[in-house]
């Protein structure tokens, strides 16, 4: 009975199809002189992007309205159509779409395993991974933890375990997480995340939480491989010496060379530099330690606060990258008490403890409220204050006092309109005022919030998903970056904005998840 009844509607759909086509009128016979005046204006370059545009109301009533109060002039033509109407690829998207356009977007940033053909740059993956997009067509270390985050809330939790899969396979393979997959890159890591990506896995194995401890604890060694050579200079590759002591970790790349990636670059700002009498070798390993540091480039590094020719990352000793090494710690001495292994969780225990300390001796300046990187030339903090002194409540290193005069520190200096400063100096690179970064983004967000400063970040979650809201609904894309000053498209860097985009989605998703309410807010705006 049930299936007459199905062939029943069948029949009847079929029959009213031929007369709905027939009523069923095109573009010009709709719209007749409003549309005339489109495509002969040439409002827009395609004659095809008007005629394939949805009306946002009864047709009739728009062309009488056009009938009524004709356009001015061809501005006022195409404000009037914009108002009209959806128009794909010009504003066919909305605000509120953001959340429901990101999770359609994953399966177009995942990759499957990688082979790599004779020649190739690819560095071998074994398992699926989501890239950035744009040109950043291969996995990224740093960017992945922040993908993560939106996969992990968008129901893509597999994903999270394969690129994790990944993550250990490398490090198993080269020692380290390299800045992202490719040969060129394997001379230098980036931000240290793995060990927080471990804490978004599900995978409760056994032997896959061995295998993972072993890499952790190998990663970990990677990063202080140089107190094995240390000298007279307190440093060696990453490793630094403190003046009490106790060993910090620096950005570092192990060549000198300009980088494969920006080549020309390199050598041209490494000929800028020569003629202030700095060598070649020392400023490209110093461009390549700040791309190490995910902030390339940025006013921290520079000697002059200005320009790219002073660039000295190795001279400082970073907040972000000790908060990181801090976490890695505490995740390897926790992982070791659980596997049973004394002797380690002895070790990182204490290793931790020693790092937390040096982090308040070292980086917080208590008249001005803020957490600073450290400069091995004068041996004190630098003046520059960024998002950067936002890691030590990430990660729970700061104490309650500590936490409160930051926040001070951020309402006052670090929150623009659109969301976080990344710096308070504007120089033209990217990781400047300004720009705003969704990963930065984050983590004051999650470290504000881990100290009961929720209001203040719940602020800069609204106002940062206010900008990407914005942006999404005028450009229909997720940026890599944005500005924070006037909400719009990023700008500066080495090439141009990109879109997909992997830790924008991820960020945005994760803020969603936690207070929704905010894009309601956003889209509204």
């Amino acid at each position: 009975m049930l299936k007459q009844v199905r062939l029943c509607l069948v029949a009847l759909a079929l029959a009213l199809a031929p007369a709905a086509a027939e009523a069923q009128q095109s573009p010009a016979e709709l719209f007749g002189p409003l549309f005339e005046a489109v495509q002969t204006s040439r409002v827009f370059p395609d004659g095809k992007t008007f005629v394939d545009a949805v009306p946002k109301r009864d047709p009739a009533a728009i062309l009488a309205d056009y009938r009524s109060r004709p356009p001015a002039d061809a501005a006022a033509l195409r404000a009037f159509v914009l108002a009209n109407f959806k128009v794909p690829g010009v504003n066919d998207h909305e605000a509120a779409d953001v959340r429901r356009h990101v999770q359609a977007l994953w399966p177009m940033l995942v990759r499957q395993p990688v082979v790599p053909e004779a020649g190739s740059s690819a560095i071998a993956l074994p398992q699926p991974y989501v890239v950035p997009g744009g040109r950043f067509r291969e996995m990224y270390y740093w960017d992945s933890f922040f993908t993560m985050l939106g996969l992990a809330v968008d129901g893509q939790q597999p994903l999270v375990e394969s690129m994790l899969a990944d993550f250990t396979e490398v490090i198993e393979r080269h020692g380290h997480i390299p800045n992202g997959m490719r040969t060129y890159y394997l001379s230098r890591s980036q931000p240290p995340f793995y060990a927080l990506m471990l804490d978004l896995s599900r995978d409760a194995d056994p032997a896959t939480a061995a295998r993972r401890l072993a890499a952790l604890r190998r990663e970990h060694g990677y990063w202080m491989k140089g107190k094995d050579c240390l000298d007279e200079s307190g440093a060696c590759q990453r490793v630094v010496k403190m003046p009490d002591g106790t060993l910090l970790n620096r950005y570092y790349d192990d060549r000198d060379t300009p980088r494969d990636e920006s080549f020309a670059e390199d050598v041209a700002t490494a000929a800028e530099a020569k003629q202030a009498g700095r060598s070649a070798a020392i400023v490209q390993r110093d461009l390549r330690a700040g791309a190490e540091s995910g902030w390339d480039f940025s006013s921290r590094w520079l000697a002059d606060g200005r320009s790219l020719a002073t660039i000295r990352t190795t001279g400082i000793v970073p907040v972000d990258l000790n908060s990181l090494m801090l976490a890695m710690e505490e995740r390897i001495a926790a992982r070791c008490k659980t596997a049973g292994d004394a002797a380690c969780t002895t070790v990182f225990t204490a290793l931790a403890g020693k790092r937390k300390a040096a982090i308040s001796r070292y980086f917080w300046v208590a008249r001005e409220g803020r957490f600073a990187d450290w400069d091995r030339e004068t041996r004190k903090p630098t003046p520059a204050l960024s998002a950067a002194s936002l890691y030590p409540l990430f990660v729970g290193a700061a104490t309650p006092a500590q936490a409160k005069a930051t926040a001070t520190t951020v309402r006052a200096r670090l929150l623009a309109p659109g969301g976080l400063r990344t710096t308070t100096v504007r120089t033209g690179l990217q990781w400047d005022v300004p720009n705003g970064w969704a990963p930065l983004q984050w983590v004051a967000i999650d470290g504000l919030a881990r100290y009961g400063e929720t209001d203040l970040a719940r602020d800069i979650a609204g106002r940062w998903m206010g900008t990407v809201a914005r942006a999404y609904a005028e450009t229909g894309k997720m940026l890599e970056k944005y500005d924070v000053e006037e909400r719009k498209p990023g700008g500066g860097g080495e090439y141009p904005n990109q879109d997909g985009f992997g830790w924008t989605n991820g960020v945005a998703s994760a803020i969603d998840e936690r207070w929704p309410d905010l894009m309601k807010t956003a889209a509204a705006q």
